[in-house]
C-alpha cells in the first residue's frame, strides 16, 4: 500500500489535495520559502568567505601589507558572524512559521474529518471499528503535520541547497566536483536498501497502531464486563502479544537507521578525506590554491549533509503518502444515507409504513411486508420477543437506515425526499442505554440547541422529578458530568434523558424501552413524567412495563419481523393470541406487583 500510496503522492493526486490545505495559509508558505533561500544563501556564503580570507590575507600567492591583512580580516570575520546569524533567524524564523502553518492545517484537516463522521450513516460504524477512526483523526493526521512543518519546505531547502553547492563547488575546481559525484552511486544503494527496510517498518508500525488503538477502545469501554468475569490476565496478555507487534515493528525502524546513518557518515567522510588528499597534493604542485582547497572542504560537508536529511524526508513522505490516502479515503466515503429537498410536513401529520421490508445483511429481513398507520396525537406501544423488529422501526423511522422494499410517509410525504435535519428535528428518542457527553447536566440537556433558555430547562427538570437530584448536586444543572455520566445511577442518567426530550419539545417522541434499566421506585417517578411528555404529542413507545402499555392508544405486536395483532391492551387480550402469550409470561406478574 505504501508504495502505491507514494506512487499516488509523486503523481500529485494526494500531493494537490494537501496542499489545499495549505492554500488559506500560501503567504505563510512563500514567507518561509523566502527564508529558506536566504538561509541557503547564507550557507553558500561562509566557505566563499573562508576562501577569501585565505587566498588573500592570510596564504596570499603576492604578500600584502599587515594592515591592509588585518583591516581585510575584519571585514571577513564580520561578514562571517553576519553570515552566522542571518542562518541562526532566517532557520528559527522558518522552523516557527511552518510550523504554525503545519498546525493551522491540520486543524482544518482534523475539523473536516468530524465534520464528515458525523455526516456518515450508522451501517458505515457497524462496519468501521472505532479504534481504526481515531487512528485516522490522531496517528495518520500527526504524519501529516510532519509533512506540513518539515516536510515540504525544508525537502525544496535541501534540494535547492545541493543544487547550489554543486554549482558552487565546479566553478572552485570542476575536478574535484566531479570526484565528488562519483560517491552518489554507493550513497543511492545503501538508500534504495534503506528506503525497502523502512517500508516494510513502518507498514507494521502503522498497522500495530490501529490494533493497539482499537484493543483500547473495545477494553476501556467494557471494562466492567473484563473485571466481572476476571479476564484481567487474559486482557493484558492479548495486549501484551499487540504491543509486542508495535515494538518489534519499531525495532526493524530503529536498525534501519541505525545502519543508514554511519553508513552514509563513511562513505562521505571517505569521500571528503580522499578529496582532502588529493587536493593537497593539487596545491602542493601550485594546480589549486589553499583556500579553494579548504572552501571546498567545507562544502562537501555541505554536500552530504542534505543528502542524509533527504532520507529522513523521504521516510516523512512515505508516511505522510499512506496517511494522506488512509484520510482521504474517509473523506471520500459518501454516506449511504442523503437527505432530500422536499418541503417538511406541518407537526400534525400521520406517519405510515407501507409494505416495509428491511435486512441489515442481504436478505436476511428484519421486517417483513410491515404496513401501519399512526394519527397525530397517538400512543402507540410497540411490543414483541427479543429480535422481533421493535427498535428497527425507530431506526428506520429516523433514517439511520433505509429500507430495501416499501415506503416510510410523514404526512403524505415519503422521509427519504426530506432534508435529514429537519426529519429527525421532530422526534426525541429516550433509549434504554441513556448516553451522556462530558460537560454538565445543563449541557446534556441542552446539547447545544439554541432556542432552549434556563427557565424551560428547569421545567424540563421539575416535570420529570428530576429537581431533587439536581438540588442534591453542589453546582445544581452546572455541575460536571463525567464521561458517559460516569458516577450517575442508571436512573439518575435516564431522568436526565427523560428531561432532554421533554426540553426539546418534539411533535414526535420515542421511548425504547426508556423505563426497563430503572427500579421500581424510579419507575413511578418517571411514570407522571411520561404521562407529560406524551400529551399532545405522537408517540412510539417500545415497551416494557405494563403500565406503559395500558395507557397507549393502540398495540402492535411483532413477531419475527412481521406486524402479527393491532389493538387495545384488552381487545389483544381476547384474541388470546401472541400478546396473550407474552401477556401471561411476563406482564401479568409486573401487573402483580405494580
Amino acid at each position: 500500500m505504501e508504495e502505491e500510496s507514494l506512487g499516488k503522492f509523486y503523481d500529485g493526486r494526494l500531493l494537490k489535495r494537501l496542499l489545499g490545505y495549505l492554500r488559506p495559509y500560501r503567504g505563510a508558505v512563500f514567507l518561509a520559502v523566502a527564508c529558506m533561500l536566504l538561509d541557503s544563501a547564507a550557507q553558500i556564503a561562509g566557505p566563499l568567505l573562508t576562501k577569501i580570507a585565505i587566498d588573500r590575507y592570510l596564504a596570499p600567492a603576492v604578500p600584502v601589507e599587515r594592515a591592509v591583512a588585518v583591516e581585510g580580516m575584519i571585514w571577513i570575520c564580520a561578514l562571517y558572524l553576519g553570515a552566522l546569524l542571518a542562518q541562526l533567524s532566517m532557520q528559527f524564523a522558518q522552523s516557527y512559521i511552518m510550523a504554525r502553518t503545519g498546525q493551522s492545517a491540520l486543524f482544518d484537516l482534523r475539523r473536516d474529518t468530524m465534520s464528515h463522521l458525523q455526516k456518515l450513516d450508522l451501517s458505515y460504524y457497524d462496519k468501521t471499528p472505532v479504534g481504526r477512526l481515531l487512528t485516522r483523526v490522531t496517528t495518520d493526521a500527526d504524519a501529516l503535520n510532519e509533512l506540513f512543518a518539515s516536510g515540504l519546505v525544508t525537502l525544496m531547502g535541501d534540494l535547492i541547497m545541493i543544487a547550489a553547492t554543486l554549482v558552487v563547488m565546479f566553478q572552485l575546481s570542476p575536478g574535484l566536483t566531479l570526484a565528488l559525484v562519483l560517491s552518489l552511486p554507493p550513497i543511492t544503494l545503501v538508500t534504495i536498501r534503506f528506503r525497502r527496510d523502512v517500508l516494510k517498518s513502518n507498514r507494521r508500525i502503522r498497522t500495530a497502531v490501529a490494533r493497539i488503538n482499537a484493543f483500547l477502545q473495545e477494553h476501556i469501554s467494557g471494562m466492567a464486563v473484563l473485571q466481572l468475569f476476571n479476564r484481567e490476565a487474559r486482557g493484558r496478555a492479548d495486549f501484551e502479544a499487540v504491543n509486542r507487534d508495535h515494538m518489534e515493528a519499531y525495532k526493524e525502524s530503529i536498525i534501519a537507521y541505525g545502519w543508514f546513518y554511519p553508513a552514509v557518515e563513511f562513505i562521505s567522510m571517505t569521500t571528503v578525506a580522499a578529496l582532502l588528499a588529493y587536493g593537497g597534493y593539487r596545491v602542493r604542485d601550485g594546480g589549486l590554491s589553499l583556500g579553494v582547497l579548504v572552501a571546498f572542504f567545507q562544502y562537501g560537508l555541505r554536500f552530504f549533509r542534505p543528502i542524509q536529511d533527504l532520507s529522513e524526508k523521504y521516510n516523512i513522505l512515505v508516511s505522510s503518502g499512506a496517511a494522506a490516502e488512509r484520510v482521504f479515503q474517509l473523506l471520500d466515503t459518501q454516506p449511504a444515507i442523503r437527505g432530500g429537498e422536499a418541503r417538511v410536513p406541518e407537526a400534525e401529520a400521520p406517519v405510515e409504513f407501507d409494505r416495509v421490508w428491511f435486512a441489515y445483511k442481504g436478505e436476511d429481513w428484519v421486517l417483513r411486508d410491515v404496513s401501519f398507520r399512526i394519527e397525530p396525537g397517538e400512543t402507540i406501544a410497540v411490543v414483541g420477543h427479543t429480535g422481533a423488529g421493535k427498535t428497527t422501526l425507530t431506526n428506520l423511522l429516523l433514517r439511520f437506515y433505509d429500507i430495501q422494499k416499501g415506503s416510510i410517509r410523514i404526512g403524505g410525504r415519503d422521509i427519504r425526499e426530506l432534508p435529514l435535519g429537519e426529519l429527525r428535528k421532530r422526534f426525541a428518542v429516550v433509549l434504554q442505554d441513556s448516553f451522556l457527553f462530558t460537560g454538565t447536566v445543563e449541557d446534556n440537556i441542552r446539547l447545544g440547541t439554541r432556542g432552549i433558555d434556563d427557565g424551560r430547562i428547569r421545567a424540563a427538570v421539575d416535570q420529570v422529578n428530576l429537581s431533587q437530584f439536581v438540588q442534591s448536586l453542589p453546582e445544581g444543572l452546572r455541575h460536571p458530568v463525567r464521561e458517559r455520566g460516569a458516577g450517575l445511577s442508571t436512573g439518575q442518567k435516564q431522568l436526565i434523558s427523560f428531561a432532554r426530550a421533554l426540553a426539546h419539545d418534539p411533535s414526535f417522541l420515542i421511548l425504547d424501552e426508556a423505563t426497563s434499566s430503572v427500579d421500581t421506585e424510579t419507575e413511578i417517578r418517571i411514570r407522571e413524567a411520561v404521562d407529560q411528555l406524551v400529551k399532545g404529542r405522537t408517540s412510539l413507545i417500545i415497551a416494557h412495563r405494563l403500565s406503559t402499555i395500558q395507557r397507549a392508544t393502540r398495540i402492535f405486536v411483532l413477531h419475527k419481523g412481521q406486524l402479527r395483532e393491532t389493538g387495545t391492551h384488552q381487545q389483544l387480550l381476547a384474541l388470546r393470541g401472541i400478546y396473550w402469550k407474552l401477556y401471561q409470561l411476563q406482564y401479568k406478574e409486573q401487573e402483580i406487583r405494580s
